[in-house]
């Protein structure tokens, strides 16, 4: 069985994040989206709450799986038989960092990293955009899933 894993924080998950997602479904068999819990970084939306969103715009491909992890993102490859990691490139400048961390983790345990271009459409988005467009008033509907354009205008309201 081919498996892959597209890791993020996902603080909200956006169009962009679906597109890489849903064009990684379509390659592999099982593909894992791994939620990054970083106890030193407060997110808008608890780890519980990017879950649940993920799970329900991502409902319409049965080859996802969101789970989340803490630690080195190879430990959570390790752990569940994953050789695999696909990354999106919004940018060249994307891709400096991008391919810092794929030479670690193939050097760490030999997991392999596929690059897939971002639909043009998407090459500037971003969640903290996002969140920061949204929170002076902004309309980010069409960068989000309708259900997390919701959460997004909840939370925001709350503070």
């Amino acid at each position: 069985m081919r498996r892959a894993v597209c890791p993020g924080s996902f603080d909200p998950i956006t169009n962009g994040h679906l597109d890489i997602i849903g064009r990684a479904s379509k390659l592999y068999d099982v593909v894992h989206i791994a939620v990054m819990i970083n106890q030193s970084k407060k997110g808008l939306f608890t780890v519980d709450e990017r879950i649940d969103l993920i799970r329900q715009v991502t409902a319409e491909f049965d080859n996802v799986r969101v789970e989340s992890f803490h630690g080195l993102l190879v430990d959570f490859c390790k752990q569940h038989d994953i050789p695999a990691i696909v990354k999106g490139l919004r940018a060249v400048s994307d891709f400096d960092y991008e391919l810092q961390m794929a030479q670690m983790n193939n050097g760490l345990t030999g997991v392999e990293t596929l690059f897939v271009p971002t639909n043009p459409t998407y090459s500037f988005l971003s969640s903290s955009l996002v969140k920061e467009v949204a929170a002076w008033g902004g309309d980010v509907s069409h960068l989000l899933p309708p259900v997390v354009g919701e959460a997004l205008t909840a939370r925001l309201a709350e503070r």
